[in-house]
């Protein structure tokens, strides 16, 4: 049986996931400790290409 876990305080969330009105969080109280951090940036992905530098002359001169 795998023990499935709150993303935020780490608490045991045991029993079925349907006994827990804010899955995959534990409350409320994490829920919006998580739309908290999405809000502020934190969550953010960055991005993998370089930026494209324009001030730089493509021949080298």
């Amino acid at each position: 049986m795998s023990s499935v876990r709150c993303p935020i305080c780490d608490a045991a969330m045991p029993g079925n996931w349907t006994e827990y009105p804010d899955y995959p969080f534990c409350s409320a109280r994490c829920r919006t400790i998580d739309l908290g951090r999405w809000l502020d940036g934190r969550y953010a992905i960055p991005d993998p290409t370089p930026p494209d530098d324009a001030s730089t002359p493509a021949d080298g001169a």
